[in-house]
């Protein structure tokens, strides 16, 4: 029967660009999503961006925007990725859309309704130069087990003790560095402790719709004490003003904890698409046949099979029916880490010029459906995509499909022989236990299978050499066959194949002179049908791109004639976000003084006003092109958070922003950057 599936991958924080991480949820969710609709079934798959909270909040003044700008900047470099990798979501939205803050509050006020929120007095660290309460990450001190300096309010990374903020010594804000003052506000809590929220948590997270290593794991929040009690406690779900959130109705000045909005987001980006579709939301959700689905990694398992399916079952909405979790990436055995030139760079892997699919491939062929760390070897990496995709997979088309254009016009025999159709048989008998393996999230299973049959039909290849029947007097039935035998595999397996690799299958169905593949089209045979022309479906991987992916983005080896060139004489720079643009702090100066360096016949010492208590003294190699008189009075261009730098001749608190030539000394010289009348000292450049 035909199923409705609406399906999810977790929101990714708004505070910078995917990571490998979420490259491998997306490919794991966007493969089984595939295989859903070439199994004819409706499926909505979306996402969102997590676009509250303290952090994003923070991020976004040290910038110097808005939350909603800095927010918008990360999602405006969202699509490269997604259409790089071939992630087909039906919608992105935001938490900070209208229908989120809608429906936050809508589950809200039925929680409320439901007696399930709790009002009470907290005691936490207030930030008394900031004007704020602190978050546990936004404190640090010394660990109260190890004495190790300088860690968070929540965990010590020395001794990896867990621990309360009040338990820090000489606890600081990590904003201010002002001694946080311990106050008191009124918070609200979800009582996830009261008996319905246990029982309907007890039941839900044991039926089976969780694996069973996370089912085991969530079982220990239900142990009981001696008195009977569960360890389950309530969930502070408030935070106070200042806060970039949705706040919480009938209480002026707090705001919702991001992680109580940030699932709603989930209904937020379905409510948004089915509107573009002109479906009705509420009566979507109220279908018994709807299945909810979440893929999500293990860091966020409590949130996802506590909270998350409380929230819904006390307002009234449908629970998730899945929630699947995956490990984390490594690699090489290690976590990442970009100081260790262990880290992916996602984008990286596609300006190099490294094919998509190939990483595709490489991660499905190494989940399933445990909750395990997935290791990205580039050794094996290389080995597997060549050997597989390549020798194995695409070297079956390309074997036959030249004998088949240049002696049969590219049409296919229909008779095949009785040893290839006994093939295609077998080829065609497997395609239960492939769909099952891809619908169980068994990737790893369903690939070796694949590439098992792929193995049966290069035997038989080289059973029958085609080459040989080609130069033999009177085997033109027979090579037509084996040829025709060639093709006819080749197109059942890029049917299992097509989930993971969405684009080569496009191809194919080019080459093959075919419309888009589905499940059931591996049980039919092709008979008469005319094949187009070859072309090279997929290339080895270059172990040489392998090595530079890991190596910096811009070597002194890299050629300058690569890249796109102005008449000034220099490359253009490595394309950033907006977001690596706002960490540059530009201000209008006036330049109150200026004069020359003694000892140095480059440099002058200016004194810039950048509407600040006291001027700043910044030290310029401008000397051949300017004099100090020449200078005082004009208003320039500051990066104003540049670390100050210790000469010999004083330290230098910033720069000031010149154009010239790439070589200096070439013609037409140095321009300083002159702002236009109006511009007063202290405005930023945006």
């Amino acid at each position: 029967m035909p199923r409705k599936l609406f399906v999810t991958t977790a929101l990714p924080y708004a505070n910078g660009p995917f990571h490998i991480g979420h490259i491998m949820e997306y490919i794991q969710a966007d493969t089984w999503v595939r295989l859903q609709r070439m199994l004819g079934h409706e499926v909505h798959f979306v996402c969102a961006d997590d676009a509250h909270g303290a952090p994003i909040m923070i991020a976004a003044e040290k910038a110097g925007l808005t939350p909603q700008q800095f927010v918008a900047g990360i999602a405006a470099g969202r699509k490269p990725y997604l259409d790089g990798f071939h992630i087909a979501f039906d919608n992105w939205h935001s938490t900070d859309a209208p229908e989120n803050h809608e429906l936050a509050r809508a589950i809200y006020t039925a929680l409320r309704k439901n007696e399930l929120i709790d009002v009470r007095q907290v005691e936490q660290f207030f930030d008394p130069a900031k004007g704020m309460f602190l978050p546990d990450r936004f404190i640090k001190g010394e660990c109260p087990k190890c004495g190790a300096k300088d860690q968070y309010g929540d965990n010590c990374e020395v001794c990896g003790a867990v621990y309360a903020p009040t338990d820090l010594k000489d606890p600081y804000s990590a904003l201010s560095g002002a001694k946080p003052v311990l106050r008191s506000s009124e918070h609200y809590f979800f009582k996830l402790s009261d008996p319905r929220c246990v029982a309907f948590l007890e039941d839900w997270t044991q039926d089976g719709r969780l694996q069973p290593e996370v089912a085991n794991k969530v079982r220990e929040w239900f142990a009981r004490d001696d008195t009977g009690r569960v360890g389950l406690g309530d969930w502070d779900i408030s935070r106070d003003a200042p806060y970039f959130g949705i706040e919480i109705p009938d209480a002026p000045g707090k705001y919702f904890y991001v992680w109580l909005d940030a699932p709603v987001g989930y209904l937020a980006s379905l409510k948004n698409l089915l509107g573009k579709l002109g479906i009705d939301y509420e009566a979507y959700m109220a279908d018994p046949a709807l299945e909810q689905v979440h893929f999500i990694g293990k860091d966020i398992v409590t949130f996802h099979t506590l909270f998350w399916p409380a929230m819904l079952k006390f307002s009234g909405r449908k629970v998730p029916d899945r929630v699947y979790v995956h490990g984390h990436l490594t690699v090489s055995g290690e976590k990442m880490s970009k100081s260790r030139g262990t880290g992916i760079s996602p984008l990286r892997y596609l300006e190099l010029g490294l094919d998509a699919e190939w990483l595709r491939y490489y991660i499905a062929a190494k989940l399933n459906a445990r909750v395990e760390d997935l290791d990205f070897n580039p050794e094996d990496f290389v080995a597997r995509v060549n050997a597989d995709l390549v020798g194995k997979y695409i070297n079956i088309a390309s074997r036959a499909a030249g004998f088949l254009s240049k002696r049969f016009g590219g049409h296919l025999s229909a008779d095949l022989g009785v040893e290839g159709r006994v093939l295609l048989d077998a080829l065609r008998a497997h395609g239960g236990a492939v769909r099952d393996f891809y619908e169980e999230r068994e990737f790893g299973k369903a690939l070796r299978e694949v590439m098992l049959l792929a193995d049966r039909v290069n035997e038989y290849v080289d059973r029958h050499k085609p080459w040989e029947l080609a130069r033999q007097d009177g085997m033109e039935a027979a090579l037509h066959d084996v040829c025709s035998v060639c093709i006819e595999a080749f197109r059942i397996l890029s049917i299992y194949l097509k989930p993971v690799l969405p684009a080569l299958a496009a191809r194919v169905e080019a080459f093959l002179q075919l419309p888009p593949l589905q499940w059931a089209d591996a049980q039919r045979a092709l008979g008469h049908h005319r094949i187009g022309e070859y072309k090279h479906l997929m290339q080895r991987v270059d172990p040489k791109l392998m090595q530079a992916l890991f190596e910096p983005a811009v070597t002194e080896a890299a050629p300058e004639a690569d890249l796109p060139t102005l008449p000034g004489g220099e490359a253009i720079a490595e394309e950033i976000a907006i977001t690596d643009f706002a960490k540059i702090d530009l201000r209008i100066a006036r330049i109150v003084s200026a004069a020359r360096v003694e000892g140095s016949t480059k440099l002058l010492r200016l004194l810039l006003d950048a509407g600040e208590a006291a001027p700043r003294q910044v030290f310029s190699g401008i000397a051949s092109a300017y004099t100090p008189e020449q200078l005082v009075g004009k208003l320039t261009v500051l990066v104003a958070n540049l670390a100050p730098r210790k000469m010999k001749f004083g330290v230098s608190q910033g720069m000031v922003l010149a154009a010239s030539h790439a070589d200096d000394k070439a013609e037409p010289g140095i321009y300083l950057l002159e702002p236009w009348p109006g511009a007063q000292p202290g405005m930023r450049v945006r």
